[in-house]
């Protein structure tokens, strides 16, 4: 069978400007469409975590995402009458050797992606051009395009990844549906530049406020952003005006000060797709999931998906693995998704209530147990590849003595991390086959890998190229195990027979 590319993929957001990157990265040809001629001029998402940074960091742009995020130092909840009842530290590097919390400014993303797709072999952003079909069949998909002069052509490929937003059409035009998270709530976003006037001090606060529940962002350089949950009597024409903004922002954003990029009000819902596979379809993003924005996961969950994916894809593309790893990526991402979507519909209903009793009765259960709304720890992946205890977890980034990044040595690779005692023990089959793959990189020295294995708590782990635990051990026989499972390398059963 022949085809155009390996991979299409609908929709030139973050998301699917990142599945194509990485594509790249992978070797894979690759083609995204996106519908809009021009660059979105307003933000959307405005946070991700540290893992997605070290997404970011893997396509060698690390430094120049830096330039235009800001670390968030602090977050807290805030009831009705202004009361403290959480404020958490958050300005350190975490465990993915970037910080926890990041803000930004999306078209500056969105912008410094669309300058790696350009400079990456293999793989084109067509902007100005509408997906119109996405058509599966036993080879592959063909996908039909509209462009801008109303001229219609089709593409082949092997997959798509489908990545074109909350509405995605083609998730539609598949029947598949998605199930409900909690209640959706109509709220007004406000984005633009606070100047001469000091806001609030904390980056990023949750209102409590039962009169109407609220949130506060404050994005690079003089950006923020409010949002606002509407109440039953708010009237939507005047609600946007910049004297009702001040109004309902307490006087934070003063029509004087404040210069408005976007007002808009939105549906916050929580949605999970009921199925993300669809032959050689995937669905990615919004179109397979959609959280409330309290803690900010939903860009994350995005890259989260194509990260998981493009590397299975590459492996099955070049025959190092077989079909059935594809199957691993709705059983490992839906779950982790829906942990997300869960956490932050919940996180609303103790955010958003307008009841004032109820929220009394929260304030007080709050103060009592100020760990009960800070951010959860993120979860294990669902049933998949990965083995043991740890497996399915994302491992840890050490910053090295001289403030290298674990990942700049290891690239888009799998990583055995061990000692050379254990090694040693590995039968020579096995490390013969070791040496022989381009697919594993191992590392003994300590100094490089001793902080990955304390923070773990294993003498030896192997990593997956996203980052998460394939599998851990502490003897050559458990370590034999969990690399039998990395799809491109031999089992320890073929290599022993081969060398009778």
């Amino acid at each position: 069978m022949t085809f155009d590319v390996d991979v299409v993929i609908v929709g030139g957001g973050p998301v699917g400007t990142t599945a194509l990157a990485l594509c790249g990265r992978a070797g894979l040809s690759a083609v995204a469409f996106e519908k809009d001629a021009e660059l979105w001029p307003t933000a959307r998402a405005v946070h991700f975590d540290g893992e997605t940074m070290r997404t970011l960091q893997g396509l060698g742009v690390a430094t120049r995402f830096e330039q235009v995020t800001i670390p968030m130092r602090d977050v807290a909840i805030l009831n009705e009458a202004g009361d403290v009842l959480v404020h958490a530290d958050t300005d350190r590097i975490g465990e993915q050797g970037w910080n926890d919390h990041i803000s930004f400014h999306q078209p500056d993303i969105e912008r410094l992606l669309r300058e790696v797709v350009e400079k990456t072999p293999g793989v084109e952003l067509r902007c100005g051009t509408t997906v119109t079909a996405v058509t599966d069949d036993a080879d592959g998909v063909t996908v039909t395009t509209v462009d801008a002069d109303g001229e219609t052509a089709t593409t082949r490929a092997r997959w798509a990844i489908v990545a074109d937003g909350a509405r995605s059409e083609i998730r539609h035009s598949l029947g598949i549906d998605s199930d409900k998270y909690g209640e959706d709530t109509q709220w007004l976003v406000v984005d633009g530049q606070l100047v001469g006037a000091p806001g609030y001090e904390p980056d990023m606060i949750q209102f409590g406020r039962h009169t109407r529940p609220a949130l506060w962002l404050r994005l690079p350089g003089d950006r923020v952003r409010m949002e606002f949950m509407l109440m039953p009597d708010d009237d939507p024409v005047e609600i946007v005006t910049p004297a009702s903004v001040e109004r309902i922002s307490r006087g934070a954003l003063p029509a004087d000060k404040f210069t408005p990029d976007r007002q808009a009000i939105y549906t916050f819902r929580g949605r999970i797709a009921q199925t993300w596979r669809h032959g050689h379809i995937f669905l990615a993003g919004d179109a397979a999931h959609q959280a409330p924005p309290l803690f900010g996961q939903g860009l994350c969950a995005g890259i989260r998906d194509v990260a998981n994916l493009t590397w299975k894809l590459e492996l099955v593309a070049r025959g190092a693995a077989s079909e059935a790893l594809l199957e691993t990526y709705e059983s490992e991402r839906k779950p982790h998704a829906t942990f997300w979507v869960e956490t932050a519909a919940n996180q609303a209903v103790i955010i958003q209530t307008t009841d004032e009793n109820v929220a009394h009765g929260r304030d007080e259960y709050i103060r009592a147990n100020p760990g009960a709304s800070s951010v959860p720890e993120p979860p294990a992946l669902g049933p998949g590849l990965h083995t043991g205890d740890g497996g399915g977890l994302l491992g840890p980034q050490p910053i090295l003595a001289d403030g290298t990044r674990l990942d700049d040595m290891v690239g888009a690779h799998f990583l055995l991390a061990t000692d050379r005692e254990l090694y040693d023990q590995l039968s020579a089959e096995t490390r013969r086959a070791l040496d022989d793959s381009g697919d594993v990189i191992t590392l003994l020295d300590p100094a490089k890998i001793g902080g990955l294995l304390r923070t773990i708590g294993t003498r030896a782990a192997v990593l997956r190229p996203d980052h998460y635990i394939l599998g851990a051990a502490e003897s050559a026989a458990d370590l034999e195990h969990v690399l039998a499972r990395v799809p491109s390398l031999p089992s320890v059963a073929e290599l022993t027979a081969e060398s009778r």
